[in-house]
């Protein structure tokens, strides 16, 4: 069994996979402040929930995009299960060809998100990943990761708009009824969620009219399944991307790894 950990802004994901399956996923929340023991506290705790042996570990890989408290939760990892932490940058082996202008300003979570897209479906294609921030990678040819687009994410633009005005609420994120609202909550939803969802669809026929040719289209994200159903094009909704990903990139460098 292996532990795969993905770093985001807001959440890290936890997933232990067995025979390249999926066992358990575990949300937390990310927090700059936690040191490694809580940390290790907090893992320990998840991995005993749910039943899971802490000695039937041979490895674990982390991707992240808070470096802040990478090193934090590699120390946790091996405090728990006693494996070290294969972090996907640098020097590992991912099957990509990056062509952007500077490729070590890559993400790991692009990087991984990419390599799940491609052992799933052919080329070209769009990857979604829409989290605290909305990424957009696209991948054409063999394997070559060509570029992409970041957009503010869906929560951290609702969050914005609310908390810099004075007479708005706030709203879950969930679509009214009708794009055309008549209250001042679902007016926001409309705009939080069709908004978004026609963004996504704009990007897309963006990007496709500067590749000259249709792609497919694949999203994930914690808050992709609140909008991906309102977009336009066909986009197929792939939840566990990045944690399928680093179990990739685990197996092309585990014997080196260990």
């Amino acid at each position: 069994m292996i532990l795969a950990v993905d770093i985001g802004n807001t959440h890290i994901v936890l997933g232990c996979i067995e025979d390249d399956s999926i066992i358990t996923i575990d949300r937390i929340e990310t927090d700059r402040l936690k040191t490694d023991i809580e940390y290790a506290v907090i893992l320990k705790g998840l991995l005993e929930f749910n039943d899971i042996d802490l000695n039937s570990f041979e490895g674990a890989v982390l991707s992240s995009v808070v470096p802040q408290i990478t090193s934090s939760i590699r120390r946790a990892i091996k405090k728990v299960i006693g494996c070290d932490t294969l972090f996907v940058g640098a020097g590992v082996k991912t099957g990509l060809n990056i062509l952007i202008d500077d490729p070590a300003q890559t993400g790991s979570d692009l990087v991984v998100a990419a390599v799940a897209a491609l052992a799933l479906y052919n080329t070209p294609l769009i990857v979604i990943d829409m989290g605290t921030a909305t990424t957009i990678s696209v991948i054409k040819g063999k394997a070559d990761f060509i570029g992409g687009a970041i957009l503010p994410g869906v929560g951290v633009a609702l969050n914005a708009l609310i908390s810099n005005t004075s007479q708005l609420p706030y709203v879950s994120l969930e679509a009214p009824k009708k794009c055309i609202s008549t209250n001042t909550i679902d007016c926001i939803k409309s705009g939080a969620v069709y908004g978004s969802a026609s963004m996504i669809d704009g990007m897309i026929r963006r990007i496709e009219s500067e590749l000259g040719e249709k792609a497919t289209v694949i999203a994930t994200g914690g808050i992709a399944s609140s909008i991906i159903p309102y977009c336009e094009h066909e986009i197929i909704y792939e939840p566990d991307l990045l944690l399928r990903g680093l179990t990739i990139v685990y197996n092309k460098n585990k014997k080196n790894y260990n």
